[in-house]
């Protein structure tokens, strides 16, 4: 195996870098994560997880924790409504034998965090370790971070996110802008903080379109409703608007102008003090990216693939790249780890493309005039 006796960093702990150092130890490997949170009890922030039969499923599957799911996801919590901004509903899988959800079953970030954490042998993940730095250290690598500490590696696997600070020892793509910004809100015991949305979403998902926006809702097993709206700005809009992002009362005031003319019930989202919000540009890289492989450092997931959310593939891409690099990494079909490496990330930036692809039509769509009628369409298959 071209890995063994050579030690692996994984910088981050999400999904896609916990699932990898899963399935590097199955295989023997020596293997370490490097996590900014300050420990395993961190508030996991973001929607439910819809997990696919050939990526995220896969993953747990080859990692030997399906079990574990089975036993933690949330049968109905992908069941979907589709309404436009006066409430009228378009499609109710509530109301169906059959639905979409079904195969693609959804759990909640913090437990799936918490199935791939305990899989782990015990000092796997190194908390309170914010990523800084690295250079050449002989055939590896020196990784500077935060807390003042720095450790050796031969290896190093970038799984930090959309904001890598990997990314640039890597390659000098940039990301592409597109055209949509969202605010992301978690509306904590939201039963009790907002009432008739929570009644509205029914434990599971809404996509609500009109007026070339969107709002997008899932609940969590804890009773926390996420949203993220979706609006058609300038690149620079968060800059240029003059909004406080750190204010409630701000927020809250743009949302009254931007979504005046919808029903009251969305005005909801905004009236509790027991919430948080974060805005966030949506980003994606260009179809075409490409690097040349570097001997021993690469990336997965949103650091080597973000884009907006409108396919539901984030998660599942990671956790597919970290299954297709471990193969790589502990098969015996290549002479050295860069050969190893240029096979993952070629077929890595080929599958990157493909839904990248999708997820912008889907973007498109679902911000464009008639987006309920035309998504309707491609749900019946028309």
């Amino acid at each position: 195996m071209i890995v063994q006796n050579k030690k692996i960093a994984i910088i981050g702990g999400g999904p896609g870098g916990l699932t990898l150092a899963n399935l590097l130890q199955i295989n023997k490997a020596e293997v370490q994560v490097y996590e900014r949170d300050e420990h395993k009890d961190v508030r996991v922030q973001g929607a439910t997880l819809d997990l696919h039969e050939e990526s995220g499923l896969e993953a747990l599957k080859r990692a030997g924790l399906m079990d574990a799911f089975i036993a933690h996801y949330r049968p109905d919590a992908g069941k979907l409504k589709i309404l436009d901004k006066d409430l009228t509903v378009y499609l109710n899988e509530h109301d169906s034998v059959n639905s979409h959800s079904e195969d693609r079953p959804e759990i909640d970030r913090a437990p799936l965090r918490k199935i791939l954490l305990e899989a782990l042998t015990p000092g796997t993940v190194v908390w309170d370790s914010q990523f800084l730095s690295m250079e050449k250290q002989g055939d590896g690598w020196r990784l500077y971070f935060k807390n003042g500490k720095s450790y050796d590696a031969d290896i190093v696997i970038a799984a930090d996110g959309a904001n890598s600070r990997i990314r640039p020892y890597i390659t000098d793509i940039q990301p592409v802008y597109s055209g949509i910004t969202m605010v992301e809100g978690n509306i904590y015991h939201a039963a009790i903080n907002a009432p008739k949305l929570w009644k509205l979403v029914e434990g599971g998902k809404i996509f609500a379109l009109d007026e070339e926006k969107t709002l997008l809702f899932s609940t969590k097993g804890d009773g926390t409703l996420t949203f993220y709206t979706g609006c058609k700005v300038d690149e620079n809009w968060v800059r240029e608007s003059g909004i406080d992002f750190s204010n409630r009362e701000q927020i809250f005031e743009w949302f009254r102008k931007e979504f005046g003319t919808w029903n009251e019930t969305w005005q909801e989202l905004f009236m509790s003090e027991d919430s948080s919000f974060v805005v966030r540009p949506q980003y994606h890289y260009p179809l075409d990216q490409k690097w040349e492989t570097l001997p021993n450092l690469t990336m997965l997931g949103d650091a080597a693939h973000r884009m907006p959310p409108y396919a539901g593939e984030g998660v599942n891409m990671a956790m597919q790249d970290a299954y297709e690099l471990a193969e790589c990494l502990t098969s015996n079909k290549y002479d050295t780890v860069k050969d190893a490496l240029s096979h993952y990330e070629n077929q890595m930036l080929k599958r990157a493309s493909e839904i990248t692809r999708v997820t912008l039509d889907n973007t498109v769509l679902m911000h464009e005039p008639k987006a309920i009628e035309k998504l309707m369409k491609m749900f019946n298959g028309d």
